[in-house]
């Protein structure tokens, strides 16, 4: 199985990357706190991979650090949460938040994730409670943290064509983070597709 991965990055969008390994180009499922971690194409970049196998396809999902991979493999762990809903769930908070909500029983944040219903929440609860009171720690928002960006401003149709193709993949409908996407742009500030997300996601999670 493939467990980690080290080569160029060819491309990024908001939940998947391709990296170039010794010339085989993998496509690697992400979530959207991977992404705002992720340097630009042509870099140098690591992924921890969880190596998802199926009938018809072998799947690669990628981390930047090794406590998101375990959160997400703690997740998938749960009844009737897969590999993609892993990712959304991952998508959809930060590991802290995730950690947080999970261990102070708060199944209304945990609900507002598309695809994640309050049976789902409290399995989420239940079982991972005491699971995932190792991953927290003062390290955590680091590694989660800040990134920087090394290229010239994007433009605004651009951002907006981004971010909403991230929010649908995630699973929101198209009114919705059309709404969102066009309030976070409207506030002005850093128009990057990373800042809009954060944004949208957020006026998402307050309905």
């Amino acid at each position: 199985m493939i467990a980690h991965l080290s080569g160029t990055l060819l491309s990024k969008q908001a939940t998947s990357v391709i990296l170039d390994v010794a010339g085989v180009g993998y496509e690697v499922t992400i979530p959207i706190s991977t992404f705002y971690e992720l340097e630009e194409p042509g870099a140098s970049v690591q992924l921890r991979i969880y190596t998802h196998v199926r009938e018809d396809a072998l799947q690669l999902y990628g981390f930047k650090t090794a406590r998101e991979r375990e959160l997400f493999l703690r997740l998938i762990s749960v009844s009737g949460i897969g590999p993609k809903l892993g990712i959304t769930l991952l998508s959809g908070m930060s590991a802290d938040e995730m950690i947080a909500s999970i261990r102070t029983n708060n199944l209304a944040r945990l609900t507002l994730i598309p695809g994640v219903g309050r049976k789902t929440a409290e399995r989420l609860v239940m079982e991972l409670r005491d699971k995932v009171a190792s991953l927290s720690s003062p390290e955590l928002e680091e590694e989660l943290g800040a990134h920087t960006e090394a290229t010239a401003p994007p433009t605004e149709d651009s951002v907006r064509s981004d971010a909403l193709s991230a929010l649908l993949n995630l699973g929101y409908q198209r009114s919705s983070a059309e709404k969102a996407v066009n309030g976070a742009l409207s506030e002005g500030g850093d128009v990057s597709v990373e800042a809009i997300l954060r944004q949208s996601l957020r006026k998402l999670a307050k309905g």
